[in-house]
């Protein structure tokens, strides 16, 4: 069995990593939708703005995952340098 700081440490790595990519989803998918249907009509877009909006988010998450690998740990997708 598992010693508890290590179980710990997995626990908190694993928040921070869970947190990070939470908002980031949030911060990129309201973003595709922005930049698919326009500031002005992001709350009536059609069904391929829609469309549009999640292939933005899942871009520009994969850029962000790429990104990260030069920020913090080479073996993680985030940007935490202890992740």
């Amino acid at each position: 069995m598992s010693d508890s700081p290590t179980l710990l440490k997995t626990a908190r790595t694993y928040a921070v990593d869970l947190l990070e990519r939470v908002l980031a989803t949030f911060v990129v998918a309201a973003a595709g939708v922005a930049l698919a249907a326009g500031p002005g009509d992001m709350f009536s877009a059609s069904f391929w703005e829609t469309v549009a909006a999640a292939g933005i988010a899942a871009a520009a998450s994969l850029v962000k995952g790429l990104v990260a690998k030069l920020v913090g740990n080479t073996q993680s997708a985030s940007t935490a340098p202890r992740v």
